[in-house]
């Protein structure tokens, strides 16, 4: 008996002393924050045609002046280079790149992939170009459904920068898992162009494709805030090029601030979105997890995020109809999925939509109530008022003229402006 006390005792200290010298030789692990992210829809987008009152007729968008839907997904095919602009929010010295092939239905192979910073247009600052590898090779192959992750590279970035990231495809069936619009032109050449200074002959497009996100080694106070929504959080009508969505604006405003934490902003945004069902991407809860939690260095999610679901679904009453009840019961297991993931949510009030050809007093009822809900609940961490900022104040169901791009739903810049700017920085504590 003494023996095995001894042999135990003995036994103790020796595990003890290898964790101890573990502990003491432990390579400490970076400190990885997305800077950048966009939120991937569905290769072919299922139609969600609107549940309408008797009274009301669906136009015929072709002769409406004003109204444009979103731009047409490129159609990658086999030896062809695509060179995407990202706009990054917080800076690094040490950068990954994250693909998807999260809707595709058969495997994309990549044959080469570069990036670089972008100097204007599709150049690139050919002293800054790196050649990405992942797990140590330079072409891939993305399995449908799979996301990969680039190995590391050095590259001196700074706060709120172009970066070019350019694919050399060499097989790729059908349309690409995409974001559209992607606000920022894309640049496509037949051939390996991959380290082109200036991209050869491109043809162009506004999407997103297979690329993911783009992540930054930061120090340990830094962190994300995701924007969870649809078409306003996605920049829709926001001027291309120009990076005046306003998760950007407010990514741009805690760039310019001189204290406190590094804090990127990332667009989780995906047009004609909805909180309940599928549609234009997959619902609101079904892409929580892929498009925020798994982000990393998210502490933060803004949820804006329901106005679809009214206008497609909630302009009629009785059987079917989303309610104001049904919305916040989507709102309860977002909050409850966000604190499971050990993150803060910051609920924002549903904008003004009167003179849209699909609104009207039912919808705004609803509204109504679910922004009341937002305000005065207390289940969100915190609130943005978006209402108050862009609501005409002398017919609050109405955007106010000098935010409207012109549909009467999305604000132009000067609304998003407004959007970025109604934020308490101070709100949003690590």
């Amino acid at each position: 008996m003494k023996w095995l006390q001894i042999s135990a005792v003995a036994g103790v200290v020796t595990l003890s002393a290898a964790i101890a010298s573990a502990q003491v030789n432990a390579v400490p692990q970076d400190h990885w924050v997305a800077t950048w992210a966009t939120s991937e829809q569905m290769a072919v987008t299922p139609p969600d045609r609107p549940v309408l009152p008797p009274n009301i007729k669906m136009p015929d968008f072709r002769h409406m002046k004003g109204v444009h839907g979103p731009p047409a997904i490129p159609t990658i095919t086999n030896n062809q280079t695509v060179r995407m602009i990202v706009h990054t929010s917080i800076p690094g010295q040490r950068i990954r790149v994250e693909l998807s092939n999260a809707f595709g239905k058969s495997v994309v192979a990549i044959g080469d992939a570069h990036v670089a910073l972008r100097s204007n247009g599709s150049s690139i600052d050919s002293d800054s170009d790196r050649q990405l590898t992942f797990s140590g090779r330079k072409s891939v192959d993305i399995q449908p459904g799979a996301v990969i992750v680039s190995d590391p590279v050095d590259l001196d970035l700074k706060p709120m920068s172009d970066l070019a990231i350019s694919l050399y495809i060499t097989k790729a069936e059908g349309q690409p898992t995409n974001h559209t619009p992607g606000l920022h032109t894309a640049y496509v050449s037949t051939g390996d162009t991959t380290a082109s200074a200036t991209m050869p002959s491109p043809t162009t497009n506004t999407s997103y494709v297979w690329l993911r996100g783009v992540d930054v080694v930061a120090p340990a106070p830094s962190f994300a805030i995701s924007c969870l929504g649809d078409s306003i959080t996605d920049g829709f009508r926001t001027t291309v090029d120009a990076n005046t969505a306003w998760p950007t604006l407010l990514a741009k405003r805690f760039s310019e601030r001189q204290q406190g934490p590094r804090i990127a902003v990332l667009n989780a945004g995906i047009s004609g979105n909805q909180v309940l069902r599928d549609g234009a991407g997959v619902s609101a809860l079904a892409r929580f997890d892929r498009d925020v939690a798994t982000e990393p260095g998210v502490h933060w999610v803004v949820l804006l995020e329901a106005i679809n679901d009214i206008n497609i679904h909630g302009q009629i009453t009785g059987a079917g109809a989303v309610t104001a009840e049904d919305l916040i019961a989507g709102y309860k297991q977002l909050i409850a999925r966000a604190h499971m993931d050990h993150m803060k949510i910051m609920g924002a009030t549903l904008t003004p939509d009167e003179g849209v050809w699909l609104a009207g007093p039912v919808g705004e009822a609803t509204r109504q109530k679910v922004n009341q809900w937002i305000r005065n609940s207390g289940a969100f961490d915190a609130v943005v008022d978006f209402d108050a900022v862009i609501r005409d104040p002398a017919d609050p169901k109405r955007m106010r003229a000098e935010f409207d791009s012109g549909d009467h739903i999305h604000p132009n810049d000067a609304g998003n402006a407004a959007m970025a700017n109604a934020f308490d920085l101070n709100a949003f504590t690590n």
